[in-house]
């Protein structure tokens, strides 16, 4: 979540977590003072972006006995990827981060045990379709839509895009950017929005929105970081979240929008790997994962939605980080039993 992802401070987070497998509850690089009570080490496998407060995890390996070493493991789809080909012998004991988009694949190759945890309030609705063994459970969400320099547009006194027809409109020519979706989560979200609005037509939709002069890059950073108007970039349209706008308020005012009607949903999961070394231990993780320490530290530590519905929001959000009432859905079965054609597809398109 992806993820999920948003802006710098998420950017400066992730970079601090990429290549490292160490203790959460770690201040001052002394988490061996944390002892390993009757739960032991728990080896918690998760995306790159993955982020709590210190306090949060230290006080629950005080309350728990458990010592979380924490293992990153790459974007959302390597993460999967990982967890895949290790199947049986896995690489931790519990896993957070693999998103709807990815969940098909990992469900299809048994990486997870059933564990039914006992879920907050609200958040049964973000249950995966088709998890009939409930083995993957819902720890937060956000919606990857389009986002628009609501400023630049001022300036320029031209009216903003509000769907995705709009972004091949000439009148929007060369001002679009968004990150792949080989190589991007939030990309191959973008790309399901637009399968799941056009459905057979969405290859005809991408040729008409490269004519238009979109732009493709590596990633999300690539996209909102350097070539985002907002960031000092030429491009006042760019793919990003719901979230985005929150994060753009200065003196009460954001200076971006996301459009609503352009939106895909991710799920972001947790769940104990089959074969884990410690599995009342990774049990017990999903349990913290889901608890209102936790839920109500997403929105600032990973830029999220809580699952929960009676988590505390900042309040900032209630203003400026608007959730789709009705986002753009392709099931995960169809996104499980299509993905490798459609990014053959959409590389093909988009190499041209």
């Amino acid at each position: 979540m992806h993820i999920r992802p948003a802006i710098a401070l998420a950017v400066l987070t992730m970079i601090a977590l990429i290549g490292t497998s160490c203790s959460l509850g770690n201040d001052n690089g002394d988490a061996a003072d944390v002892a390993a009570g009757e739960c032991g080490e728990v080896v918690l496998v998760t995306h790159d972006s993955f982020d709590l407060p210190k306090k949060v995890v230290r006080d629950f390996e005080e309350e728990s006995g458990c010592t979380l070493t924490h293992s990153p493991a790459g974007d959302g789809g390597e993460l999967t990827s990982k967890l895949t080909v290790t199947q049986g012998d896995p690489i931790g004991d519990v896993a957070f981060g693999v998103d709807n988009t990815f969940a098909g694949a990992a469900l299809d190759e048994g990486v997870f045990a059933p564990y039914d945890a006992e879920l907050p309030a609200g958040a049964d609705q973000y249950r995966l379709p088709g998890d009939d063994a409930g083995v993957l459970t819902p720890i937060d969400n956000a919606s990857v839509c389009v986002n628009v320099d609501t400023a630049w547009f001022a300036d320029q006194g031209i009216e903003p895009p509000t769907t995705l027809d709009d972004l091949t409109d000439p009148a929007y020519r060369d001002l679009f950017v968004t990150p792949a979706a080989t190589t991007s989560t939030p990309g191959l979200a973008f790309l399901l929005a637009t399968i799941g609005e056009y459905g057979d037509g969405w290859s005809s939709y991408w040729e008409d929105l490269l004519a238009n002069g979109a732009k493709v890059v590596k990633g999300w950073e690539d996209a909102y970081l350097v070539d985002f108007s907002f960031s000092g970039g030429d491009r006042p349209i760019v793919l990003s979240y719901d979230t985005s706008p929150a994060y753009t308020v200065k003196k009460g005012e954001s200076s971006t929008a996301a459009l609503l009607d352009t939106c895909f949903r991710q799920v972001e999961y947790a769940g104990v790997l089959d074969g884990a070394a410690n599995p009342e231990g990774a049990e017990r993780v999903v349990d913290f994962l889901l608890s209102p320490e936790v839920q109500e530290a997403l929105p600032t530590s990973m830029y999220v939605f809580p699952v929960a519905s009676d988590a505390a929001l900042p309040p900032e959000w209630a203003e400026f980080a608007e959730q789709p009432t009705a986002p753009i859905e392709v099931t995960p079965e169809e996104i499980s039993d299509h993905r490798r054609e459609w990014l053959t597809e959409w590389t093909d398109i988009t190499s041209r």
